[in-house]
């Protein structure tokens, strides 16, 4: 049952939960860790604004549902926003969970008594709570944390685990050093020593009738006592009776009378407990066969270490029997430098297969501490659902039921394909290829007889043929003419665009190559030499290029998730999915100062696109922004956010509609990244430190269309900003 000690924790005190309570997301948290972590909302925001404005708090929530990840309303970033905004920074819970502390003392708060009891918490119209585990905003009612059903089961569980953990039991009667308890009275509910027992429960008289038990025997009469019947939330008169199938939660009398359960859907609530019980054994069968899988595969990576390391060890002893071949071989030639040579070659080579060693026993150790972790969790999470069965109080299981019926089968299908599967093979791959060696030591003598006028002349470029266009170039030559000797092929170099060194991007027979991937607004230096059997002819004359100050593109479908829709020479694009969907341009940037807009051609019912800058592996199914490769401004009708590895930062007001044109500003002399909307600069600085190959990047959903346009100046908010910092 070790394994189960984290699902029975709180995520924000890290202890064993204390008078649990059951949140709308499923989770549970301590009942004074939810009163710690309460948040004042601002008025503007509170729900009888939004009823005021015809809006439910279902609504509201719905039309604002990035806010809920904000800094203001989740507790991501600052308190930008608040009245009263507290200047103490977020803290870290034991189980590494954000947790921010609650807002200043105000009139209105809660506060301690000076006897150090906790009053009743703030009115429930202007509290919002945000769980610590998925960040999911919830705005109270009236009833507060009342309103939030106890989650006995967890509280039972824990019990149970507690008492298994704890030692011998001991006799609750003696007043000092307990002794080990010999008896357990059923009726009276209390563990005796043998001195308390015939003190206090002699075998006469009214106690003669009692039932005594061993110790162990009484600890598990204990577990299976039945308890507390629970009580309705809203009716707490009222015993839960049924259950709710719309809802999913057990039910009073009261609430199908006259509640908001009414007109809904119930059952007996013997029967769903019944048939939850069954549905959760099911979902635990299989996730059981999973661990087992994953015992076993844990035992197949360890395999795999040792086969490694053996293996290194017969790779070191083969290599220094070659290498001691190849050094004689190479004596007896009596060629010293190509012993240096090889000599440095050899490091250079043996360092690979250390590297190569080193890379595989890391993937698979890092392969077994994953699984090993991911097998703990799935046995603590088997156990407590076990322990979850056990318990006797209907009701309260089909409280949780639901949502660990879910958590089985997700974490059953996170056992899926290509998880149980070794990301590394114990053979090493690498072949020492010797064959060009020695066919050049073989041929090192004809090499050296060969007449000089039998290598290729230079190569012409033609200066008519060669151009760039954006960040790439296109480059032609020829042989001279009357040329006596053939070339076999062509090696092309350029620059790095900086007068820097030359470096070879093309090797072949073609006499035409086009180079992508340049730099924008850069000047590179080119040139080509030709090759056959005998040698390396001379360069070619020097040839300057200059790619395009500004870049022009389009979107690029091959890039773009399948549910985008383009048009307009694929300078148009929109969604019709619910869900975001990402897509980026065709040209990407490194170097320089680039400007692009975009125009807000279709939006409706408020949605969030977002936009920005991406990394050519970004996911494509999520919202730009969420993974770690991309950075952007996503907005709505009334404000914005930037989020880069699903953290939101900087809420800004003002938002987007039809006709809106959004700019996006990348600059990578100053390394930074900076949006506009209707030529006026959103926020701060969005993001700073950027570098690397950055694409422009889109994610729309909800029938949103925009237009791209680029090869645009620097805007003038940008250039008077930087004209004042210099």
């Amino acid at each position: 049952m070790e394994e189960m000690e984290e699902e029975l924790k709180c995520p924000v005190c890290g202890s064993f939960y204390r008078e649990p309570i059951i949140l709308p997301c499923s989770h549970s948290l301590c009942l004074a860790c939810a009163r710690n972590i309460l948040v004042q909302t601002p008025d503007s925001e509170s729900p009888q604004s939004r009823r005021a404005s015809g809006l439910s708090d279902y609504d509201y929530l719905d039309l604002d549902k990035m806010s809920l990840y904000s800094e203001a309303d989740s507790g991501y970033g600052s308190y930008g926003g608040f009245a009263s905004a507290p200047t103490t920074p977020c803290q870290k819970s034991p189980n590494g969970v954000r947790v921010f502390p609650p807002t200043m003392p105000a009139p209105h708060q809660p506060h301690h008594h000076s006897s150090g009891a906790l009053l009743p918490p703030l009115p429930a119209r202007n509290q919002c709570l945000t769980c610590p585990q998925c960040h999911r905003s919830l705005l109270l009612d009236d009833r507060g944390l009342r309103g939030f059903a106890k989650n006995r089961v967890l509280e039972g569980v824990i019990e149970r685990y507690q008492q298994s953990k704890a030692a011998a039991l001991r006799c609750q009667l003696c007043e000092k050093s307990p002794k080990e308890a010999t008896v357990m009275c059923e009726q009276c509910d209390v563990f005796y020593c043998e001195p308390c027992r015939l003190r206090c429960h002699p075998p006469r008289g009214p106690l003669a009738k009692h039932r005594l038990l061993p110790p162990a025997q009484g600890r598990v009469s204990r577990r299976l006592s039945p308890r507390k019947i629970s009580t309705c939330t809203d009716h707490e008169l009222e015993n839960h009776s049924m259950y709710c199938v719309q809802c999913k939660m057990p039910v009073c009398y009261q609430c199908l009378e006259e509640g908001k359960h009414s007109s809904h859907e119930v059952k007996a609530l013997g029967a769903m407990w019944k048939l939850h019980k069954s549905q959760l054994s099911q979902a635990l069968n299989g996730l059981s066969d999973r661990a087992k899988e994953a015992k076993e595969f844990l035992v197949q990576l360890r395999n795999m270490v040792q086969q490694i390391q053996v293996q290194l060890s017969a790779d070191k002893e083969s290599n220094h029997k070659e290498n001691s071949v190849e050094f004689e071989a190479c004596l007896v030639a009596q060629c010293d430098a190509l012993i240096d040579a090889l000599n440095r070659r050899k490091v250079q080579l043996l360092a690979r297969v250390n590297k190569e060693h080193e890379h595989k026993l890391k993937v698979v150790r890092d392969q077994i501490s994953h699984c090993t972790v991911k097998l703990r969790q799935t046995t603590g999470l088997m156990e407590y659902c076990l322990e979850v069965i056990k318990e006797n109080d209907p009701s309260g299981f089909l409280q949780i039921s639901d949502a660990l019926i879910r958590r089985v089968h997700l974490t059953e299908d996170q056992w899926g394909k290509g998880t149980l599967t070794p990301r590394m093979t114990t053979d090493f791959d690498l072949n020492l290829d010797s064959a060009p060696l020695l066919q050049s030591i073989h041929q090192l003598d004809f090499v050296q007889m060969k007449v000089p006028s039998l290598v290729p002349a230079p190569p012409i470029l033609q200066m008519e043929e060669c151009c760039t266009h954006n960040n790439s170039a296109t480059l032609s030559w020829k042989q001279p003419p009357m040329s006596m000797v053939q070339a076999e092929g062509y090696i092309l170099e350029l620059d790095d665009g900086n007068g820097g060194q030359f470096r070879e991007v093309f090797v072949g027979k073609e006499t035409m190559c086009t180079v992508d991937g340049l730099h924008f607004n850069s000047t590179y230096n080119a040139r080509v030499k030709a090759f056959n059997k005998a040698g390396v002819s001379q360069y070619s004359k020097t040839l300057v290029l200059q790619t395009s100050e500004v870049a022009w593109f389009a979107f690029d479908p091959g890039s773009a998730h399948s549910d985008i829709i383009f048009s307009n020479d694929n300078l148009t694009v929109t969604c019709n999915s619910y869900d975001d969907r990402v897509v980026l341009g065709k040209t990407g940037f490194s170097k320089g100062v680039h400007y692009w807009e975009l125009t807000i051609d279709r939006y409706d019912n408020h949605p969030d696109p977002a936009f920005g800058v991406a990394r050519v592996e970004v996911l494509k199914d999520v919202m730009l922004g969420k993974d770690d490769k991309a950075w952007a401004m996503y907005v709505d009708n009334n404000r914005s956010w930037f989020m880069h590895n699903n953290s939101h930062t900087n809420r800004t007001e003002g938002g987007i509609t039809k006709g809106a044109t959004v700019g996006v500003l990348l600059d990578f002399t100053r390394r930074t990244l900076t949006f506009s909307i209707n030529e006026e600069q959103q926020g701060p600085v969005a993001f700073e430190n950027m570098e690397g190959l950055l694409f422009p990047a889109v994610s729309l959903n909800r029938n949103v269309q925009v237009t791209l346009h680029t090869g645009l100046p620097i805007p003038g908010f940008y250039s008077s900003r930087a004209s004042i910092a210099s």
